[in-house]
Order: structure tokens, then sequence, then C-alpha cells
């Protein structure tokens, strides 16, 4: 056998072929795939997750592997993908290939059931095939192996080294003290009135102002494309082919902002170094970091005055009627209005978390197999009546709104909330660096904000875990200090209160 460097990434680059593929046949499936296909795309899916994982699993891979741990005259970016390759080769060999594509299977079905669910407004259409979903990923779990806690095993795909024993004190704290603070702003002497309520503003005019963002961001729109889907998404099937979506809504300007967001994971995408193509080290080290690049751009640059101090004369001209009347005083405050809401993905910044939180809650309750899923549906109303106050009037409006768990992914929303820790973090540290920064946005330039996280974050690929390049870039690793140091002073400068 070839023991050489270059035997190892020939298998890496088979490797990274094979997933964009797949990547690109699961984009299709929420864009342009017709109803009828459903069913060949789950078979076709499940064909080539089989292939993948038998080529990640061959004994032969494992060999050369285990020849590059201690083989001399290796590069140190050479070493990070062999060990980034070893991590996921070992979690690869302890599920069985039965598994993987009963996997497959079961994501393709419950897409499709969930859409179906969502059409009849009844959770009850979703739930057999949610019991499948719970009863794979427990097995996977199981065969991932554990301490005890099974949820650890899923998180780990999502946000490797995590665990519930630092995750759970993390988010109950965070969602104690925005609990209270979504009670101050509530009972504050200065409301902010609901400003877009009966507007109307054209879809085809939101998607040029879309695009138009999306390229000044810096975004390669000639190596990458946004298109349209039910729940806004990226994939990075390679660096020169990300693949946006994003919503738009004739009755409010959200779709601009899901831009933002999947622009900010585009970003990340297209930023890794060409070196570093078609090997594990073109990958973020965590869905957390990566949710971090999404909510930067969403909500620290684009909920901001200075963003909007050049966008809104545009924004004005585009739906003259549409913002009859508004100034940029009171968009910017209609935009970062803080209201108890159903939907996750219209949630504000302070109460957003909360949407995670309560997500994470049940899911680790899923898991362990201590909440009867025909209880689901109940669990969730009441955890939105404690955190927030309301309570969703249909399954469609609560436990049926994310698409996460009809692709299976548990252990995938708690990295929202670590973005959004993250996020501050490496914002105040973009300010420190640049002190131009925010004079700079006002006037459009965005690029010098992407070229600073291309060099400081996107570049770095999968050579650190997320917490130690968060580490090297900001002087700390996880905290919640800047995140809500960032809230009070942003909300309660709005609401004219002291938090």
């Amino acid at each position: 056998m070839d023991k050489t460097f270059d035997a190892l990434l020939a298998r890496m680059h088979e490797l990274r072929d094979l997933g964009g593929v797949i990547g690109l046949a699961s984009w299709d499936r929420e864009t342009y795939l017709p109803t009828r296909a459903h069913e060949a795309r789950s078979h076709q899916l499940s064909t080539l997750h089989g292939i993948q994982h038998e080529r990640l699993v061959d004994p032969r891979l494992g060999e050369l592997l285990a020849w590059a741990s201690d083989a001399p005259g290796l590069t140190p970016d050479q070493r990070a993908m062999a060990r980034v390759l070893t991590q996921e080769r070992d979690r690869a060999v302890k599920l069985p290939r039965t598994l993987v594509k009963a996997l497959a299977e079961a994501q393709s079905q419950g897409l499709q059931a969930w859409r179906e669910a969502r059409e009849e407004r009844r959770f009850a259409r979703f739930q057999p095939a949610l019991s499948r979903l719970l009863s794979l990923r427990r097995e996977q779990a199981d065969a991932y192996g554990h301490g005890g806690e099974r949820y650890d095993a899923l998180l780990d795909e999502y946000e490797p080294g995590m665990r519930v024993a630092r995750l759970g004190p993390v988010l109950a704290s965070l969602r104690d003290t925005l609990i209270r603070l979504v009670g101050a702003l509530q009972a504050a002497p200065r409301q902010v009135p609901e400003l877009f309520q009966g507007r109307r503003f054209d879809t085809e005019a939101q998607w040029r102002v879309s695009l138009r963002m999306l390229g000044d961001m810096g975004f390669e729109l000639d190596a990458g494309r946004q298109d349209k889907s039910i729940h806004p998404f990226s994939s990075g099937l390679h660096p020169t082919d990300v693949r946006l979506t994003t919503d738009l809504d004739g009755h409010s300007l959200e779709g601009l902002f899901s831009t933002l967001h999947e622009g900010g994971h585009g970003l990340y995408e297209q930023g890794f170094q060409p070196a570093h193509h078609r090997t594990p080290l073109a990958n973020a080290p965590s869905m957390g970091l990566h949710e971090s690049q999404s909510r930067l751009w969403e909500n620290l640059v684009g909920r901001g005055r200075p963003f909007w101090t050049h966008y809104f004369p545009l924004l004005r001209d585009t739906f003259s009627e549409g913002l009859a009347g508004v100034e940029l005083d009171g968009f910017l405050a209609a935009i970062n209005r803080v209201t108890p809401s159903f939907i996750r993905t219209a949630a504000d910044e302070v109460t957003y978390n909360l949407h995670i939180v309560l997500r994470y809650e049940l899911e680790l309750l899923l898991i362990r197999d201590e909440l009867p899923l025909d209880e689901l549906p109940a669990a969730w109303n009441e955890r939105m009546r404690r955190f927030l106050g309301i309570t969703p009037p249909d399954d469609l409006q609560g436990v049926l709104q994310d698409i996460h768990w009809a692709w299976g992914e548990f252990g995938y929303f708690p990295t929202y909330a670590l973005g959004n820790l993250y996020s501050a973090s490496l914002y105040a540290a973009a300010r420190r660096a640049l002190p131009g920064l925010e004079e700079g946005l006002s006037r459009g330039e965005l690029r010098p904000l992407r070229d600073w996280l291309r060099d400081h974050v996107h570049a770095e690929g999968y050579r650190l875990p997320a917490e130690e390049l968060v580490r090297e870039v900001t002087g700390q690793g996880l905290t919640d200090v800047d995140f809500l140091a960032y809230l009070q002073s942003k909300f309660g400068a709005l609401y004219g209160v002291t938090l």
C-alpha cells in the first residue's frame, strides 16, 4: 500500500467530492425538486450516503491515517487535515452501514411528512416520521458511545467537545437573564410601535435589494447563488459553489435579514484557503462558530445604525409606498423592536435565545426518552407561555415551524445560541482592530469587515477547535459578557431604561 500524503490527500478529495454531490442533491430537494420525485431522491441520497460511509470506514484509509499520525516531515496543515479526518472516521466506523442508509431514508421521509403536516397545521401527521428519526438518532448515539448522556454524542457532531454538563448551565443562566430583560423592556415607559403591519413590499424588488446587499458584503455571485425555499438555508458544496436561499414575504422585509444571515454563512464557505479546498480543513470547526458569522451580519451589522445610514435611502426609494412617512430613526426602532413572537426566525435579538433554550430543553428530553412524543406540542406551548408569555395558536406556528427535526438534526439548535455569544465577541474584536469600522459601514463599505473575518476566522478553516480559535482572535473563549453588554447597551438606549 502506498503510504504517502498524496495517497491520503486523494482519499480526502474523494470524500469531499462525494459530500459536495450529496449537498447538491439535498439543496435541489429543498428548492426545485418536483413533488413526485421525493421518493426517488430519498433512494438516491441513501445510496450516496452509503457510498460515502463505505469510503470513510475503509480499513485502508484507517491505515493511511495511522501512518500520518506520526509520519515525519508533514506540515502543520497536513497534520491538521489528518487529525480532523481521523476524528470524523473514528465516529463513522462505529456506525453500521445499515444505520447510515436508514437515517438517510428517514430524513427524506421526515422532510416530506413535515411539509404535509405544515399544510395541515397538524403535528400528528409528522409524529410517526419523527418517532422513527428519534429512534435512529438514539441508536446512533449509542453506537458512538457516551458517558450516559446520549445527547452529548449528538451534540458533538455539530459542536465538537461541547457537553450537556457545560452547555446546560450556560443556557439556563442565559434563559433566566433574558426573561428578566424581556420583562424590563415590556415594562419600559418608552415603547416601540409596530411599523410594518398593513404595509406591502414587492417581493421582486426585495429580491433585487437582497442581491445588491450580498454583492456589497463581498459574497461572490460567480462562486455562488441565491434561491428561494420555505426555510432559508445555505449549502457549501465547494468554496466556488456556495448555495444560499431566502424566503421573501410581501408583508415584511424579513427576507432581507434572511439574506444577510445566509450571506454570513456563505462568506465563511467562500473564505477557506484555496490550498485547503477538497480537504477536511475547508470546514468550520463547529456550527456555533459558523452561526456566529450569520448572526454577526444579520444583527450586529444588519440591525445597526451604521449599516442603515447607507442602505435606508435605497430602501425608501425602492419601497416609496411601503415606507411612506418612515424616517431612519423610526425604521431602526421598528427592526429592533422587542416583542415575544411565535416564530424563531422572526424573533428579535433579546427573545431569540429563549426560542433556542426551549428547543434544547425539549430535544434533550426526547433523546432521553423522557417526554412522550404525543405530549411534545403541549410541552412546547407550556414553555412558550413560561418563557415568552404567549401561546401558539396552532402547530404550524409552534412545534412544526423548524425544519431541523425533520432532518433529524438533534443537537443542532444550541449552536445558534453559541453563535450569538461568539458573534458579539468577534464583532467587539473587529471594532478594536478596525477603529473606523462603523464609519465605513455608514458609507456602505462592508468589505473591510469581510476581509478581517476572512483573515482571522474563515481562512483558518478547521485548523483549531472553535473555542480555541475564538480565544486566539478575541483574547477570551466562550462567554456571555460581550453579548449581554451589547443587548443592555443597545436595547436600554432604545427603550430608555437601564438594564
